[in-house]
């Protein structure tokens, strides 16, 4: 009878005589002018950061500090004072501004997300398509102050009034050309494989889009429509020539009213940082912290979709 016997390698751990490693060239020494030349350029570039935060974080502490001591209930439950007059709030002023970036969002989302599969899947490669991209990108940079002229002559001029309407219409301008290219590149962001399959399975390319892509793009299409609104949040120079301002509330009689001067907070803090009254001044630093964390708050909420 033969005995069988099985032999498992053993890895070594002798070095191989062969090869020759120079430690010496491995060692970070600053008198290696490449080494140093790397510490040099993090040390440069660690400073500029930080030197580059310091405005940012200034601000965000004047803010917390200053609007910090007005914080209260009754500012967003109370309308903004007059002249001599202590208290008060600006809670119409948050209504004001939800209201018409919500007209602004029901204005670009539809309209950013269908012309997205446009360039994206029905026409790519058409003329129409590389026009349509050009004059998103340049809307992009577009001066906000011009949007609000062209909604001052469009809406405000012809319906003979400022309204939340025409803010509306002001600050979708700005929105529009974020929602549609984050929209486009989420859609390119899905693996042509899922689309393939879907219509190797029968579906339609209506089908396709509708049923397979939009859900599969859903995050980041919805990353693009918060960062979209944060930056409308934010616009004053639109406003004051579509939305302007009002001491009271957007709401009367228990009906919401649409077509009638509407405050926001961006213009509130604007007009408030100029007048002479401290009270005005307190309420306008407070304004503007509570604008900044609503912004804030929207930006972490679309960076953390953007990372799923």
């Amino acid at each position: 009878m033969t005995d069988i016997v099985t032999s498992v390698p053993v890895p070594s751990n002798k070095v191989n005589p062969d090869v020759v490693v120079d430690v010496g060239v491995l060692e970070k020494s600053l008198r290696r002018p490449r080494t140093a030349f790397n510490y040099l350029m993090s040390f440069l570039t660690t400073s500029l950061t930080i030197l580059a935060l310091v405005p940012l974080f200034s601000v965000v502490l004047m803010l917390v500090v200053r609007g910090g001591q007005r914080l209260s209930l009754s500012m967003f439950t109370e309308l903004p004072p007059v002249a001599f007059e202590h208290g008060g709030g600006f809670g119409n002023a948050i209504v004001g501004t939800l209201v018409m970036v919500g007209i602004a969002a029901l204005i670009s989302v539809p309209f950013g997300i269908l012309s997205a599969i446009y360039l994206a899947e029905i026409a790519p490669q058409a003329k129409l398509s590389d026009v349509v991209r050009m004059c998103a990108k340049v809307l992009t940079g577009f001066p906000s102050i011009l949007a609000g002229v062209f909604a001052y002559g469009a809406v405000v001029l012809v319906t003979g009034g400022f309204s939340a309407v025409a803010g509306g219409i002001a600050l979708s301008i700005l929105m529009l050309p974020t929602v549609m290219l984050t929209a486009e590149e989420a859609i390119h962001m899905v693996p042509s494989k899922i689309r393939e399959a879907a219509l190797g399975m029968g579906a339609t390319q209506t089908q396709t889009v509708w049923m397979v892509l939009l859900p599969t793009a859903f995050p980041g299409i919805l990353t693009g429509i918060m960062l979209a609104i944060a930056r409308a949040a934010g616009e004053t120079a639109p406003l004051l020539f579509t939305a302007l301002f009002s001491n009271y509330w957007i709401v009367s009689g228990g009906r919401l009213d649409l077509m009638q001067p509407t405050s926001s907070l961006a213009v509130l803090i604007y007009n408030f940082s100029a007048m002479p009254f401290q009270n005005q001044i307190e309420l306008a630093w407070a304004a503007a912290l509570v604008l900044a964390l609503l912004v804030l708050t929207v930006n972490l909420i679309g960076q953390s979709l953007s990372r799923r």
